[in-house]
Parts: C-alpha cells; sequence; structure tokens
C-alpha cells in the first residue's frame, strides 16, 4: 500500500511540475478555458493510468497525450461554431506574467500567442496547424519533438510550420507591445466612451479601425463586425453613456497579455473589452458579452480574491 501511496503522488507531483505548461498548449490550441481544462483533466486521467515505468520523457509523453486530444476537440469546436451566433471570438485570460517572464523578448513572445488578435487569426488554421505553431511558435519545440507528439515525419512538420508561420503573419494586425502605452490608450479610450466624447474616440481610433463583438446571440452587441473610426466612435458614445445594468462596476485588468476592462453588473462580469493598439492609435475593439466566456472572470472582481 505504500508503494502504491508512493507512486500515486510522484505522479501526481509530476503531473502538476508540467500542469501550466499543458494548460497553456491546450488553451492556445481551443481559444476556450473551459475546453484547455477539460483537455488536461483528461490527459491527467490517461496519466494516472498509464505504464509510467515505460515513459522516459514525462513532459514530451503529458504535451503528445494533450496536443491530441486538443485536436480531437479542435475538430469538434469547429462544428459547433458553424452555428454560432455573430463573430466569434476565444475566451478571454487574466494574464500575469509577473516576474516569471524576467526577458523582454520571452514575454513578448507569450504576450503574441495569447493574444485575441493571434487567437483569432488561429481559428483558420488546420488543427495540425496550429498545433505545430502553437508548440513551435509559443513554447520553441525542436521540430523533431513535435514530429513525434503529432505523429508526423519532422520534413512534413517543418512544413506545416513554414505555412502556419506564413498564414499568420499575413492575417495578424499589428499591436503595440509597449504596456505602459496600452494601459494610457485603454484609460483614455474608456473616459472618451464615457463621457460621450465623440471627438476624443476619433482621435483614438485607427480610421480602419474594426469593432468585434462576441455574444451568441444571449446579450446585446453588433451581431456583425463594424468597421471605420467614425461608425465605431458613434456607437461607443451612444453604449457608454446608456450602459442599462444593475450596480455596474468596471475595473482594469490584464487579459490576454494586455490592459483590458471588466464590467461587472450585480458582482458579476457582464462585458469584458480589450483593444489593438499600433502607432498610437486603437487599431481593434473587442467585446466580449457571451456570458458562458465571461463566468470564470468573476474571481477578478476586488473582494472576491482576484487581482
Amino acid at each position: 500500500m505504500a508503494t502504491s501511496d508512493t507512486a500515486a503522488e510522484a505522479a501526481t507531483d509530476v503531473f502538476e511540475e508540467h500542469r501550466s505548461l499543458l494548460t497553456g498548449v491546450a488553451y492556445r490550441m481551443l481559444g476556450r478555458v473551459t475546453d484547455a481544462e477539460d483537455v488536461v483533466q483528461e490527459a491527467w486521467l490517461r496519466w494516472s493510468g498509464a505504464d509510467r515505468e515505460a515513459v522516459r520523457e514525462p513532459r514530451g509523453y503529458l504535451v503528445r497525450i494533450t496536443t491530441r486530444l486538443a485536436i480531437d476537440r479542435l475538430r469538434q469546436a469547429q462544428a459547433r461554431h458553424e452555428s454560432y451566433v455573430g463573430p466569434w471570438l476565444p475566451e478571454p485570460i487574466a494574464t500575469d506574467f509577473g516576474h516569471t517572464v524576467p526577458d523582454t523578448a520571452e514575454r513578448a513572445v507569450l504576450v503574441e500567442s495569447v493574444s485575441l488578435a493571434v487567437l483569432v487569426v488561429l481559428e483558420s488554421l488546420s488543427p495540425l496547424e496550429r498545433a505545430v505553431f502553437v508548440l513551435r511558435e509559443a513554447f520553441g519545440f525542436p521540430y523533431g519533438e513535435i514530429a513525434t507528439a503529432l505523429d508526423r515525419t519532422e520534413a512534413a512538420v517543418r512544413q506545416l510550420a513554414g505555412r502556419a508561420r506564413r498564414h499568420v503573419d499575413e492575417r495578424k494586425p499589428r499591436f503595440e507591445v509597449d504596456q505602459r502605452q496600452r494601459r494610457d490608450l485603454t484609460e483614455r479610450f474608456l473616459a472618451a466612451a464615457q463621457g460621450g466624447d465623440l471627438e476624443g474616440l476619433l482621435a483614438l481610433l485607427a480610421p480602419d479601425v474594426r469593432l468585434i463583438g462576441d455574444t451568441d446571440g444571449k446579450s446585446k452587441a453588433p451581431l456583425r463586425i463594424m468597421e471605420t473610426a467614425d461608425k465605431i466612435a458613434r456607437f461607443l458614445t451612444a453604449v457608454g453613456q446608456d450602459i442599462a445594468v444593475p450596480d455596474p462596476e468596471l475595473i482594469f485588468t490584464e487579459l490576454n497579455g494586455g490592459p483590458a476592462m471588466i464590467l461587472f453588473s450585480a458582482g458579476r462580469p457582464d462585458a469584458a473589452v480589450s483593444l489593438d493598439v499600433a502607432d498610437g492609435r486603437i487599431q481593434a475593439v473587442y467585446i466580449m458579452r457571451n456570458p458562458d466566456k465571461l463566468t470564470h472572470l468573476t474571481e477578478l472582481r476586488p473582494g472576491d480574491g482576484g487581482q
């Protein structure tokens, strides 16, 4: 019994050591926190029931299981997206790299890999292309390890990686990684929208700015992508002055690697707003109002144990 308990504890310790990595892979693959957590839980069940003595490299083994499970779930999710009401956005996640990523270049890679702009583009990749991109670009896995994880040749993986990288580079919008500038523009954006300052908003928005709202038809928000600074500024000033939610409370936080705002209503998250910023202007406005994708942000409300 003691030996069995010791083995179980060792298995748990190994899995917990790699849980953050596995969750990171699964989220970037799926764009949903709940789906990522489900995949990681399934990976744990497989790990706990595996012949672990035959596993020479637990990290690679766990990444392989997680990636394959995520690919299967991604294929199912893509079918669900076809019946989604309005634009689809990834589920926002709280990100606070803090002092765990001291290198500026490394932080920039992590920020880009979870940014809404990149995750939206990843939706247009095939499941295999997305897996290769995530493992290679976000986590720096060697091509040989990715080939083993996906049961493909290294040559095939290199081809998938090149195609995915070109696809992302061609389609992702540029965005500023300077957090201070992004935070400053976010605060000015909020003040202008709430104050009904049309001219102030127009000064902040790029001429070809886009507004993407995600509700799945469950809350009020545009059901189509809005374009042009004038149209979006007029919409935001109208909405900003007429927030019809009980007990509104607004907080600033970091979501998907950048400053964001969460509007709480009666203690529950009602909307999350994030911006893409480049060249000192707002290039995109993301508004998440699908309640199913906001529940996990409740813990970020001050007084609820969040930040």
